[in-house]
């Protein structure tokens, strides 16, 4: 499908053949009719992208301090290359679109085939042909209301929630500063809420124009006519002043400050400066608000990303209900954008589009994607086909996150002897991405690699909760497979996945299945297990991680993905069981309270092994990330191996130490070497199979503990019986019987 793409290098905008996004749970795949580019927003965003570093990092501090924390925790060399795969990406563009409906995902019920919508959302709503949209942010299209119009629905809707913040009423007067895009919409607006406006712009010539949206005074910025006027038409000044316009400058607030009467109203929509003076706001007691983009559940991942609508009781207005309410506008005739929607562009023209709007010609620029039978974009997964056997190594990969980017792409690169077939991702334009910067022949959707015969071998990287239907799909295909950490967010999808594996041992084609448990195979990690070597008594191991805080609606943290203790403390797991070398028999976990900040972030699991040895691992993330993030230290038989972060390791013994300096390495090229090799040859997985699942249950068992506050047991898996639950004592039963 076509998409138009900017160059988050150079700011280049181009139109790109990318893959179908994937049909996912919560959403709708709609194939766009019209996109609007909004000239305010996304002239910022070229804008950005076309200057310097040196500028953007002036504009971002934020962002400049991100890196430099990342750099003091994982070193320069692995910071540059986070910003530099982050400057080699394509960028998706645009967010407000129409289209029709051609698949609907599991658990959304508001939508069927054929419904036409208005969608939005970055990300969502972009200048692609096909675009997956969750169901929160797309509503159907009254028949009274072209597609064309419908294209400006959420723009609409960012105007409409600074309307909103405004509280106008009947007979106030309402100054707009900018008369933009935004701001045209934000006077028809007002207009229909039965208010009076004055349009103020520093283009005389928007200025002018304004008279013809909806404003029954029009003056240019500088206008010395302009306070007089203000006071005249109003009587008493302005009731509220909602400034639309884009500016570094906190000019505008200070302008909108000296037209309001006593007690107005300023309302932030536009990117303006907000250095505004205490003087301008104190004498007048003006009060100051921002509007949030289309309104209420914006940023929220709960609402935009998973379907938790608020409750109409509580939130009146979101911003599906002011898309809603947008709709209705154009419906009844109360805002009119016709003249807007005049001016359309075939998709593939975008750059031409852009230039136009960019030169100040157009309040805004609509792509127009033709027509097409819907029917036939429905998206059916192709028939798994079993894959040809092959000397050659060809890989598929699924995501294109900043790990994959940062270690994986870039490890499968550095290995001449596969060939990198083909990169999937579920949104399609991170895949286009991905070809082109790390030389895969071909983007394709998740379905198209999955089924593709001549794939042989899949790297899963996508999100934590897709990994076991993936891993799944490719174990039907008879594909090996390596997927990150974790395997699975539950026992349901652990089951899939031994059911799979299974299957494909009955049909005689043993499943290469392999996890991306690196520590293990750390250079350190493996200097530890040769210092242990042939130990007759049990092991203590202690593992600190100081984890770092992650905010709770980072997606890491959702409930769906597991969480961080299934996402990351497997890792550690991991580690403890293969450095003792025996079945897990048990964990018993613990945690700080639940708060504002923390969602079981703050853990310490015991784990009892079947020769004795006992591990703890302390999993946390309220400390200060200038301290060592990975810790380890492990006692047996009257000797010591103390490691901090994979670049220090002491080994004592007998009274003798001996310390060893090395360059930070984790084991993921060493992971990656055995895994390649092992695909090629035919050998088994670096890890066994019952391993890997024997770490995944002992997560879930942590889980469990700390739920119920006592210990839990690690379902053993007996490859010629069912799984059973190992019973633990209780503390009496345990008492009994010593």
């Amino acid at each position: 499908m076509r998409a138009i793409l900017q160059n988050m290098r150079s700011g280049e905008i181009g139109t790109y053949d990318v893959p179908q996004p994937e049909l996912r749970p919560g959403g709708i795949l709609v194939r766009t009719a019209f996109s609007a580019i909004s000239s305010g927003t996304e002239k910022a965003s070229i804008e950005a992208a076309e200057s310097s570093l040196l500028n953007r990092a002036m504009k971002r501090p934020d962002l400049v301090k991100q890196v430099l924390d990342y750099a003091r925790v994982n070193g320069i060399p692995a910071a540059y290359r986070q910003v530099q795969t982050r400057l080699d990406n394509l960028g998706p563009l645009g967010y407000s679109s129409s289209g029709t409906v051609i698949a609907v995902g599991e658990g959304v019920g508001d939508f069927q085939i054929g419904d036409r919508v208005a969608c939005g959302g970055v990300g969502y709503a972009s200048h692609c042909e096909v675009n997956w949209v969750p169901k929160n942010l797309a509503v159907r299209i009254p028949q009274q209301v072209s597609l064309e119009a419908a294209s400006l629905t959420t723009i609409a809707a960012i105007a409409l929630q600074g309307v909103r913040q405004a509280n106008i009423v009947l007979g106030e007067t309402v100054i707009v500063i900018g008369a933009g895009l935004v701001g045209v919409l934000t006077m028809q607006l007002a207009r229909a809420a039965g208010c009076r406006v004055i349009a103020i712009d520093r283009d005389p010539t928007r200025a002018e124009k304004a008279l013809s949206w909806g404003a029954q005074l029009a003056f240019q910025t500088t206008d010395p006519e302009l306070a007089n006027a203000v006071r005249n038409f109003s009587r008493y000044g302005a009731d509220a002043a909602i400034i639309t316009a884009s500016t570094q400058s906190a000019e505008p607030v200070e302008q909108a400050s000296s037209l309001l009467r006593d007690r107005g109203r300023i309302v932030v929509v536009g990117d303006v400066g907000m250095g505004v003076s205490r003087r301008s706001l104190y004498h007048k007691e003006i009060s100051l608000k921002l509007s949030r983009s289309y309104g209420p559940g914006r940023y929220d991942p709960s609402y935009e990303e998973h379907g938790n609508d608020y409750p109409i009781g509580y939130v009146r207005w979101t911003e599906r209900r002011n898309m809603e309410a947008v709709v209705d506008s154009l419906a009844s005739g109360a805002i009119d954008v016709s003249r807007l929607v005049e001016v359309r562009y075939p998709a593939q023209e975008a750059d031409r589009a852009y230039e136009d709007l960019l030169s100040g010609k157009a309040y805004t620029a609509i792509l127009d994607y033709g027509t097409s039978d819907a029917a036939q974009a429905v998206a059916n997964r192709p028939k798994i086909v079993a894959r040809k056997r092959s000397d050659k190594l060809v890989i598929g990969c699924i995501g294109a996150g900043g790990f994959a980017k940062s270690t994986i792409f870039p490890a499968l690169r550095a290995n001449k002897t596969i060939t990198l077939g083909a990169v999937a991702t579920a949104s399609g334009v991170a895949a286009e991405s991905a070809r082109k910067n790390f030389g895969f022949q071909r983007a394709l959707t998740p379905a198209e690699l999955l089924s593709d015969p001549a794939i042989n071998a899949v790297f899963i990287a996508s999100r934590h909760s897709s990994h076991a239907a993936y891993v799944v799909s490719a174990i039907e295909a008879d594909k090996a497979v390596f997927v990150e950490k974790p395997l699975a967010v539950d026992t349901a999808q652990l089951r899939s996945i031994q059911q799979a594996t299974q299957k494909s041992s009955d049909r005689g084609a043993a499943a290469f299945l392999m996890v991306g448990f690196n520590r293990r195979f750390a250079p350190t990690s493996e200097k530890i297990s040769q210092f242990f070597a042939g130990r007759q008594e049990p092991m203590f191991v202690q593992a600190r991680v100081n984890a770092g805080f992650i905010p709770r609606e980072h997606w890491v943290q959702q409930a769906e993905e597991g969480g961080r203790i299934i996402g990351e403390l497997c890792h550690f797991v991991d580690w403890a069981r293969w450095l003792v070398g025996c079945p897990i028999r048990s964990v018993s976990a613990c945690a700080l309270p639940d708060g504002a900040r923390y969602n079981r972030d703050n853990v310490i699991a015991a784990l009892t092994f079947e020769d004795g040895s006992i591990a703890n691992l302390s999993y946390l993330a309220n400390g200060d990330p200038k301290v060592a993030k990975e810790r380890f230290e492990v006692m047996c038989e009257g000797a010591i191996a103390q490691l901090e972060d994979f670049e220090i390791l002491n080994l004592a013994r007998g009274m003798k130490t001996e310390q060893i300096k090395a360059a930070k390495d984790k084991g993921h090229r060493r992971q990656f070497e055995l895994t390649l090799e092992a695909m090629k040859s035919g050998r088994g997985a670096p890890i066994p199979f019952h391993e890997i699942v024997e770490v995944t249950e002992a997560t879930f068992a942590i889980l469990r503990s700390i739920s119920s506050g006592e210990p839990s047991a690690v379902v053993i898996h007996d490859e010629s019986a069912d799984p059973i639950e190992m019973p633990v004592a209780s503390s009496a039963e345990a008492s009994s019987s010593n």
